[in-house]
């Protein structure tokens, strides 16, 4: 009779250490789901008029999707994480499939000269859906090698795993390849003792980046560079030169950046979506928040995010297992690495790569599938015990 009133004790505390939720987390992405679309409403209003006589065009559609992905979130949050391990393997597999009918088959649709969309009933980028596989497939791998991942040998292996993929996804897609490989280096950046590789290799990144105006000549000769790329990269070094063709959009969006001062000229006043900013709502979506919010504005949302970058590591910290640090560790960087791109390809720091600004960039496939890993990590932060709880056992 003890040993039976002890089991339900002992259920009772394991059931009470499951109510955590990180509800600072969802309020967050909430916040930063409606600011977006206040934001794709004033950024894509007048285009949307005039293209679809519904200036709430755009607006909608992503409201759509965020309530799909709001929905996914909430029963994702609630189940366990442990249950997405299985699926890493046969996601992993079906992102190959994915991209060969993408690239290969007339279900594949191009946007601006590449073929980006892939239709099965509904349309999406197969690249959005390849991220969360390979989240998944290393936190899956480094929980299963433990330390033994500080083996050089191992490190490589696994990505060896996952580099085909990442090659894939770079030729037909930079930017893409870009994120999804600087995912993979963070993860194993954290988990792996020794640092000194890392740093040497990032050293290297940023060797390439400011050589590259020097090198990308040659790099086209033999094949490591595409005749579009090379043209980023001289729009990069000099838009004014280029203003009528590739420059026109990075200068359009500097002149709105600059233009909004510190607190900017209003919601809804920006000038340069009236036809200067190209798809204003999309990737240069931050260069318009300059304008009508200012740099204070800009400042706040760059805030938000750092909060939200706060919240991952603090469930990071706390997560009851590897498994579970990683999948948010994962996350956490996806969204660090393409709000450093965005802003940085705005303000033309780096050459223009097409990376959206998360939950702020117009995106359905985008925007649902960062809320269904928003409901992952918040899975791990309800299988976090409180404070409390320890203390009692």
């Amino acid at each position: 009779m003890a040993t039976a009133s002890a089991a339900v004790r002992h259920k009772k505390r394991k059931k009470r250490a499951h109510l955590y939720y990180d509800y600072e987390l969802m309020i967050s992405v909430i916040f930063l789901c409606l600011f977006g679309l206040i934001m794709i409403y004033s950024a894509s209003s007048y285009t949307a008029q005039l293209t679809y006589e519904k200036s709430w065009y755009y607006v909608q559609r992503q409201a759509v999707f965020e309530l799909v992905g709001f929905a996914a979130m909430l029963v994702v949050s609630k189940l366990d994480y442990h249950r997405l391990r299985k699926w890493a393997v046969p996601l992993y597999f079906l992102c190959y499939v994915l991209m060969f009918l993408l690239l290969f088959t007339p279900l594949g649709v191009s946007s601006h000269g590449k073929k980006r969309w892939l239709r099965v009933g509904v349309q999406f980028q197969p690249t959005e859906l390849i991220k969360i596989a390979l989240i998944l497939l290393t936190a899956t791998i480094l929980d299963n090698l433990g330390t033994k991942i500080n083996d050089w040998r191992r490190a490589l292996r696994l990505i060896l795993y996952c580099m085909p993929l990442i090659l894939l996804v770079t030729k037909n897609n930079l930017s893409s390849g870009i994120i999804i490989a600087g995912i993979i280096f963070i993860m194993l950046f954290v988990v792996v003792e020794k640092s000194r590789w890392f740093y040497l290799l990032f050293g290297l990144m940023l060797a390439m980046l400011f050589l590259a105006p020097k090198l990308s000549t040659l790099l086209v000769r033999i094949g490591l560079l595409k005749e579009y790329q090379l043209g980023r990269i001289l729009v990069w070094v000099d838009p004014v030169k280029y203003a009528k063709s590739g420059g026109y959009q990075v200068l359009q969006g500097l002149y709105a950046v600059g233009s909004g001062g510190f607190f900017g000229k209003g919601l809804g006043q920006s000038l340069q979506k009236l036809g200067f900013v190209p798809e204003a709502q999309n990737d240069m979506i931050f260069s318009i928040l300059c304008e009508e919010l200012g740099l204070f504005g800009a400042f706040c949302m760059i805030a938000m995010f750092l909060f939200l970058i706060f919240r991952f590591v603090k469930i990071a910290q706390n997560a009851p297992d590897l498994f579970g640090s990683m999948l948010v560790i994962g996350i956490m960087a996806q969204i660090a690495i393409q709000v450093i791109l965005n802003i940085a390809v705005v303000a033309n720091v780096i050459p223009n790569t097409g990376v959206t600004l998360p939950f702020i960039s117009y995106g359905g496939t985008s925007v649902a599938l960062l809320l269904f890993e928003m409901g992952i990590a918040l899975s791990v932060s309800n299988q976090i015990s409180p404070p409390s709880e320890n203390r009692e056992e």
